[in-house]
């Protein structure tokens, strides 16, 4: 082989050896206590996180599903290009709410799925679960609302299914997409790539998603004009694949669980610590004094147009400017870095100049958020 073919393959066998390494952990670590499912089971944070590795992985285990990244990445057949495909389920409360309604999310956290593999997304499936009652206007609107969603980020629906439940049996519609998409990353990319020294990068503010639907379900008596960031993110991929190449080593949209959760993950499956600078992490007025008055940190709170990107230290700068120059990037920051230890910990230097442990989210403030 020659000298780069060399170094390529020694990068994906040590990428394959922490992805063992995690594997024997879980065998090891994770005998699942609880006896019922809960709501904090689908927060996206520790439970969540818990109930995947006690009963999912361990079932389900093998190369694809344990790199455990949003999208599984594979060959058709050997020598061909790779595909991605992931899938989600959402079922958030209440249907509509400022800034996009549950069909705008459905088709936009899917693509943003695909994009986090470095994948092009190309083709969605729709699945519906309809309770008996729904309004048809109230139906017609979401299916709308898809539509326009594919259209905006280049994809097509093409197959679905229907299904009815009796009235008392769901919550209105619930709606599950599938998709698959074209990898135009030629270099390994997840969350077991992060490197010390690489620098963590976000596109803009966070928390707006989950702020916008818990004041919308709740009524509460709080001023406000936030609406949620759901939107698709691969133009914004294309360009940091551009920008920074092969030093882009990891993506992940910090959904359910907030940047909090996402970054522990990244840092659990990396072998890896990763420290951030509260002052450099965007946060709206709004959204940081919501969170005060309601007592909820805004980096578990879930975001649905957000990206981390992992990237090497000499590329940084590069990768900034390539988020600075597009709509939904404009307010990108370098928000921390990644350290070789302490492993699998996040820390936060606070504003007032201390330090804490940034965990994963714990329990559940706000059920159903996608």
């Amino acid at each position: 082989m020659q000298p780069d073919q060399d170094k390529a393959g020694s990068k994906l066998g040590e990428a394959l050896d922490k992805i063992e390494r995690v594997r024997v952990h879980r065998r090891q670590k994770f005998n699942l206590r609880d006896t019922h499912i809960t709501l904090s089971h689908g927060s996206g944070g520790k439970a969540t996180h818990n109930l995947i590795e006690g009963i999912f992985a361990p079932a389900f285990s093998n190369p694809l599903l344990d790199r455990m990244d949003d999208s599984a990445v594979f060959a058709v057949e050997p020598g061909a290009s790779h595909m991605a495909f992931t899938t989600d389920t959402y079922v958030v409360s209440p249907l509509f709410f400022p800034g996009g309604d549950i069909g705008e999310l459905a088709v936009n956290g899917t693509v943003n799925d695909l994009a986090m593999a470095g994948a092009k997304p190309l083709y969605l499936s729709a699945g519906f679960i309809l309770e008996e009652g729904l309004a048809i206007e109230d139906l017609r609107r979401i299916v709308t609302s898809m539509a326009g969603a594919a259209a905006r980020a280049g994809v097509s629906i093409i197959t679905g299914d229907t299904k009815v439940v009796q009235r008392g049996k769901a919550d209105k519609v619930f709606i599950n997409t599938a998709g698959v998409g074209m990898v135009q990353a030629a270099w390994p990319m997840g969350q077991a790539q992060a490197r010390p020294g690489d620098k963590v990068l976000i596109n803009g503010p966070v928390g707006d998603h989950g702020i916008a639907i818990l004041l919308a379900r709740e009524a509460l008596e709080i001023e406000s004009t936030i609406g949620s960031d759901t939107a698709p993110l691969y133009e914004l991929v294309a360009r940091l694949l551009v920008a920074a190449g092969p030093a882009l080593h990891c993506l992940k949209d910090p959904t359910r669980g907030g940047v909090a959760t996402t970054l522990n993950e990244i840092a659990m499956t990396s072998e890896v610590s990763i420290a951030l600078d509260q002052n450099s992490i965007p946060v709206r007025p709004e959204v940081r004094g919501a969170c005060e008055i309601l007592g909820l940190d805004p980096l578990t709170i879930a975001n649905e147009g957000k990206l981390l990107a992992i990237v090497a230290p000499e590329k940084a700068e590069a990768a900034l400017q390539a988020l600075k120059s597009h709509p939904l990037g404009r307010e990108a920051a370098i928000i921390g870095e990644v350290r070789a230890e302490p492993v699998a910990m996040v820390f936060l230097r606070t504003d007032i100049g201390g330090t804490r442990v940034l965990d994963m989210l714990v329990g559940d403030p706000l059920p159903r958020i996608c």
